[in-house]
């Protein structure tokens, strides 16, 4: 019972002994079949280790009827490159040319799906088997013979042997988010009207701290494996964008959370009650599986309304000119009275960028209930809810954001696909006995750096003598009787798929040597000689991905890292600039009729595209051995800033979107405030991204500029007046776009850290 609780500490959910179970059942069955009963060399070894693809190398997840989708889509394309893969084996440059080719196309759409990203190392090894096991034209039957059992029993055994639960990574820890963050509304909107039922400072810090928790739990699982945990299925992109906006939504909620209560209003306390409705309702809804959304629509409905509400109660709130002290009045006196107006302002702000940040993760949750109640129909035609692009054009969008120079994944399938080819290139033209060992010693070591990949080879290389040794030991006193060598075949398959999970990478590749030398001593006895073989020739293999990794990437992922955040600073800042600025033309829009501006669609994309770039190259460094350059928690500032500059631009996109341009009054000084406040703010995170690639030094953090404050109140209330004297509902949008530039000013602080070196450590 202790070795089984270890285990699971290590194994969370038993997946790697799941896993290692079924194929210690599958893979000598079939094996004996082919050789055995079959009595075909190509069937057996084909059989044999397609099962170990098939059953070891990937765990699909999602529901039964996903993973069994995937493993049967598995199958056939696994059919196909074992047919391309013989065909491309009788010749050395046309092997080593096919492999690269390959190589670089199963990696590369990897960054499409989640399911792809994990189907790569199976699918890799169905084309390095046969292209290194030079056959004829005429072995494909026998080859694809053998697949096809291994596929059929995989089918099988994914099914019924020890079937894993529905499995979504992101989907209960996205629920627990949201019930906190419910909670903590609710908590927060006593605390601050007050009365009996007002939780105390203590209750409400430890509400606080669970909202903290979660969303760092989220966070961990988001970032748990090297790749997206998200497919081209509607309901798994959905929840992905539930990872973001709920980090921002805690986010604001923390820097709204002491909040003098002399400015609170019933207003904005309706907004956060709402809110919180409507998280719990989401979380209701994500907890299950295509739910019916009727109350979340209600309560998002109800939402709107208090957002709505607020608005109007503060734009009927705005003092007009005349009520704020004249010109003869005391020195300050009217600035004063100003800052007053701004403090009473500032929690209007926090209500209504919480309406909307809720307001997405709701839509989000409500397109992954639609996305899930389609019918089979629907489903297989590829129709989709209303507001979520196509399977098709969704992984266009992905595949698009990729394919430039600076894309960490671009780099990594590259790499990774010369590394291949150059091995099978090597193994081809050195003659040696068992070639497609040279192949897979270096796709079990590539990484992401020179320095990370010799460290792979000095543990590949241990584990592969150690299992040489322990192989060598078994194959003495047993020598040819391969009777108790098939008794031993299942023993060390469950040990090889479990024991690099619960131990590490060397006790794995230590176990699997131990594998080979059993299983090729039963197909041609050699003894210990096998194992010896083995480490030659995983050693050329490990050589070969050094050679690669020094040339490709010989500084590894922290600089790649920093020109991804530079390039995602950029184009987010250009968003934000844009969207500013979209704002300020649509406040201005002219004669109603008139065409209104357009938003900037483009500049959108390009942020979204940049910020999925900059994901991957953090799981990058993340998964890189060896010194960091910077602690991961500085990392995750710089990070976190490049999705609140962005989010923060789509929410002044649809503060906007909302002003009809109808307003009266010159709105030309106020305006001009704006924009100015704009580029000092764009100017500040561009002066960072030129940091992080060693172009200048980490820029000072932006004061708060209060006379820029006066200015633009002084110029709404002097210009943005109707006629009845008051400002309207464009002044308050005015404002709300003020503070959310301030509020990105105030995160630079965060963002820049208190190591302003870190930017040359990270161009380093």
């Amino acid at each position: 019972m202790h070795l089984l609780r270890r285990l699971g500490e290590r194994d969370r959910g038993f997946s790697a002994l799941r896993r290692a179970g079924r194929a210690a059942i599958v893979m000598p069955a079939l094996f004996a079949l082919g050789d055995k009963v079959i009595a075909n060399a190509d069937v057996a070894t084909f059989a044999a280790f397609g099962s170990f693809a098939m059953l070891l190398l990937v765990d699909f997840t999602g529901s039964m009827m996903d993973r069994l989708q995937a493993q049967a889509a598995l199958a056939i394309t696994g059919a196909v490159f074992v047919t391309l893969g013989t065909l491309a084996s009788r010749a050395a440059w046309l092997a080593a040319f096919a492999m690269t080719c390959v190589a670089f196309a199963v990696l590369f759409v990897g960054v499409v799906s989640s399911v792809l990203a994990s189907a790569a190392p199976p699918l890799l090894l169905a084309f390095i088997l046969p292209v290194c096991l030079p056959g004829p034209v005429s072995s494909i039957p026998e080859r694809l013979a053998g697949w096809g059992l291994a596929s059929t029993a995989g089918l099988v055994a994914v099914a019924f042997l020890w079937p894993a639960p529905s499995r979504d990574p992101l989907r209960r820890p996205a629920t627990d988010a949201c019930r906190a963050l419910a909670v903590q509304l609710r908590s927060e909107s006593r605390y601050l009207l007050g009365g009996p039922s007002a939780p105390s400072e203590a209750e409400h810090d430890g509400v606080v701290e669970a909202a903290d928790e979660s969303i760092a739990a989220l966070r961990r699982a988001f970032l748990a494996t090297p790749y997206r945990p998200t497919g081209l299925s509607t309901a798994t992109r959905t929840v992905v964008r539930l990872v973001d906006e709920l980090g921002w939504l805690n986010v604001m909620v923390q820097s709204g959370q002491h909040e003098p209560r002399t400015v609170v209003t019933r207003a904005t306390c309706a907004v956060k009650a709402a809110a919180a409705t409507v998280l719990e309702h989401g979380a209701d809804l994500l907890a299950v599986t295509g739910g019916p959304p009727h109350t979340l629509q209600d309560a998002l409905v109800d939402l709107r309304a208090a957002v709505t509400d607020m608005e109007h109660a503060t734009a009927d709130s705005m003092p007009a000119r005349g009520d704020l002290p004249g010109p003869d009045s005391p020195a300050g006196t009217t600035e004063a009275a100003i800052g007053d107006l701004i403090a009473t302002l500032e929690p209007t702000f926090r209500a209504q960028e919480l309406g909307y940040a809720v307001s997405q993760i709701a839509t989000n949750i409500d397109l992954t209930a639609a996305a899930e109640r389609r019918s089979w129909v629907d489903r297989m035609l590829g129709r989709q809810p209303r507001g979520i692009s196509g399977t098709l054009s969704a992984a266009q969008e992905r595949a698009t954001a990729h394919i430039q120079r600076g894309s960490v994944w671009l780099h990594n399938s590259a790499r990774g696909a010369v590394g291949l080819g150059l091995a099978v290139l090597v193994a081809d033209l050195s003659g040696l006995q068992h070639a497609f060992w040279v192949v897979l010693g270096a796709l079990s070591v590539l990484r992401s750096n020179a320095l990370s990949t010799g460290q792979s080879i000095a543990r590949g290389l241990l584990g592969t003598a150690a299992g040489f040794v322990i192989g060598a030991a078994i194959l003495v006193p047993i020598g040819t009787h391969t009777t108790i060598l098939w008794f031993l075949l299942p023993v060390a398959i469950l040990f090889a798929g479990v024991l690099p999970a619960a131990i590490s990478f060397a006790a794995g590749q230590a176990a699997f040597t131990v594998t080979l030398v059993i299983l090729f001593n039963i197909i041609a006895p050699a003894g210990w000689r096998v194992g010896l073989l083995r480490v030659e020739d995983v050693a050329l293999g490990c050589g070969v991905s050094l050679l690669v990794g020094l040339l490709f990437w010989p500084r590894g992922a922290a600089a790649a890292l920093g020109q991804t955040l530079a390039d995602a600073y950029r184009a987010s800042s250009r968003y934000l600039a844009e969207s500013v600025a979209f704002g300020m033309l649509r406040c201005d829009a002219g004669p109603e009729g008139e065409t209104l501006p357009q938003p900037p669609t483009d500049e959108a994309v390009q942020a979204a595209a940049a910020s999925r770039r900059l994901d991957d190259a953090f799981r990058s460094y993340l998964a890189e051995r060896g010194t960091k350059p910077a602690t991961l928690a500085e990392m995750t500032r710089l990070v976190n800033g490049v999705v609140a500059l962005r989010l923060a631009a789509d929410a002044v996109l649809d503060l906007w979107q909302r002003d009809d341009g109808t307003g009266e009054g010159d709105r030309a000084a106020a305006r001009a405030e704006l924009l100015a406040s704009t580029d000092l703010v764009v100017d500040w995170y561009e002066a960072l991204a030129a940091s992080l690639v060693g172009a200048g030094d980490t820029p000072e953090p932006l004061t708060h500029d209060e006379r820029a404050d006066t200015r633009l109140v002084d110029a709404l209330l002097h210009d943005l007046v109707g006629s009845d004297g008051r400002v309207g509902a464009t002044s308050a949008r005015m404002v709300w776009t003020s503070d959310y530039l301030d509020a990105l000013r105030r995160l630079q602080g965060a963002v820049a850290g208190s190591r302003p070196p870190q930017a040359r450590l990270l161009a380093s």
